[in-house]
């Protein structure tokens, strides 16, 4: 599995990549390979506010539907359209072409409660 360094993670298998103010959100190579061919990708669209740890997206895949969590609270900024008609993306380049959304952090300091790529790979390896 890969855990790249430069991310932060959720106990819920979203990573962050943090840019300023802004994160780019995707699900982890551990939860697209645990769910499986992913069908359908359901984000917020831009201008939707989101609170940390709250679902605001799901995964479709063809073993089961599985709610996304917001990082860190804020509000959306840009969604990856191409997902509509490539969620396979999400399978085949999670940390790439299958990220999710940017979401502009109303609230820097969640970022602290987010995993390094240690205490993530500590958490799927159980």
């Amino acid at each position: 599995m890969q855990v790249p360094e430069q991310l932060r993670y959720t106990s819920d298998h979203e990573w962050v990549l943090v840019t300023g103010s802004r994160v780019r959100v995707g699900i982890t190579d551990y939860a697209q390979d645990a769910l499986g061919d992913i069908v359908y990708v359901q984000v917020p669209a831009p201008g939707t506010t989101v609170s940390a740890g709250d679902a605001f997206g799901e995964v479709e895949s063809t073993k089961s539907v599985s709610d996304i969590y917001a990082p860190v609270s804020g509000s959306v900024v840009m969604v990856n359209d191409a997902l509509a008609s490539t969620p396979e993306s999400v399978n085949s380049d999670p940390y790439g072409d299958g990220w999710l959304c940017e979401i502009e952090c109303s609230d820097l300091s969640q970022l602290d409660a987010l995993l390094d790529a240690s205490a993530y790979q500590a958490l799927i390896e159980g």
